[in-house]
C-alpha cells in the first residue's frame, strides 16, 4: 500500500492511496473518499456494531480492496501523514486522529485509568500490531519526541496523539506559580520510545472539522440511503 499526498494544510490536502493485487485498506471516515478507481467490489461499507462504534467513533468503515486506487479529501488546516508501523509498536493512538489502517493489522483496546479517562474525555486508547501503513490526520504536522527513562517530558493534554504503551503518564503543571496559572495540564511522561504530537490542542474547531455530530444525526446519516446528502 502506497499513499501520495498533494497540497498544503492551509489549503487542504488530497492523499492518493494505491493498493496492489491481496492489499486491503481499512477507511475509518469513508465520507473523506472522494474518488476511487478500481472494480465496485473492490469497495465494501459495513455497518459496525455497538462495541465497534466505541472503539472507532463511526458507524460505518469501508474496506477498499485492491487492486484499487483512491483519494481521501483532508479538509483545510489539517495535515495527512502516512506513518509506518513495524511490527511490535506498542503506540496507543487516540482513534479520532486515524483515518485509515492497513489491512494486515489488528486493533486492540487499551483502557486507560480513570484519571487520564477524565481528562481525555474517553476511556479507551487503540493498539495497532502487526505492523503496517497507518494514515493520520492532525491539527498542523506531527511531530516525534523520544522519551527518557528519567527525565520527563511535558506534553499538552490536547496535542498527544500517540504514546508508548509502557510510559509512565501522570497529570501536571511545571514552572513557577505564574507559568502554571497561564498553561493548560500537561501530560508527565518517562520511559522508552517515541510520543507523537500535533503542534496545536484539540478543540471544537478539531472535532466539526472531522464531522463530530450528534450520536442521531451520524446514525441517520450513515444508515439512510443518501443520508449523508440529505442530512447536514
Amino acid at each position: 500500500m502506497n499513499a501520495r499526498v498533494e497540497g498544503s494544510a492551509g489549503d487542504g490536502q488530497a492523499a492518493a492511496v494505491e493498493l496492489s493485487p491481496g492489499e486491503v485498506a481499512h477507511v475509518l471516515q469513508p465520507a473523506r473518499i472522494i474518488a476511487f478507481e478500481g472494480p465496485s467490489r473492490g469497495r465494501e461499507d459495513r455497518l459496525l456494531n455497538l462495541a465497534g462504534y466505541y472503539r472507532r467513533k463511526r458507524w460505518v468503515e469501508s474496506r477498499m480492496a485492491g487492486p484499487s486506487r483512491f483519494v481521501l479529501g483532508v479538509p483545510a488546516g489539517f495535515q495527512f501523514k502516512a506513518l509506518e508501523l513495524p511490527d511490535g509498536s506498542d503506540l496507543l493512538f487516540d482513534i479520532r486522529h486515524v483515518l485509515l489502517y492497513d489491512g494486515r493489522m489488528t486493533l486492540e483496546s487499551r483502557f486507560q485509568r480513570v484519571k487520564q479517562a477524565l481528562v481525555t474525555r474517553d476511556w479507551v486508547r487503540m493498539k495497532f500490531s502487526g505492523g503496517g501503513l497507518l494514515g493520520l490526520i492532525s491539527a498542523g504536522t506531527l511531530c516525534e519526541l523520544e522519551l527518557d527513562p528519567e527525565r520527563p517530558v511535558y506534553v499538552d493534554t490536547g496535542c498527544l496523539v500517540a504514546f508508548p504503551e509502557q510510559a509512565q503518564m501522570r497529570l501536571a503543571v511545571y514552572g513557577n506559580p505564574l507559568a502554571s496559572q497561564q498553561m493548560n495540564y500537561q501530560w508527565e511522561l518517562k520511559g522508552t520510545g517515541k510520543v507523537l504530537l500535533q503542534p496545536a490542542p484539540r478543540d471544537r474547531s478539531f472535532e466539526s472539522g472531522l464531522r463530530q455530530d450528534s450520536l442521531l444525526r451520524r446514525v441517520l446519516r450513515e444508515a439512510l440511503p443518501f443520508g449523508g446528502v440529505f442530512i447536514k
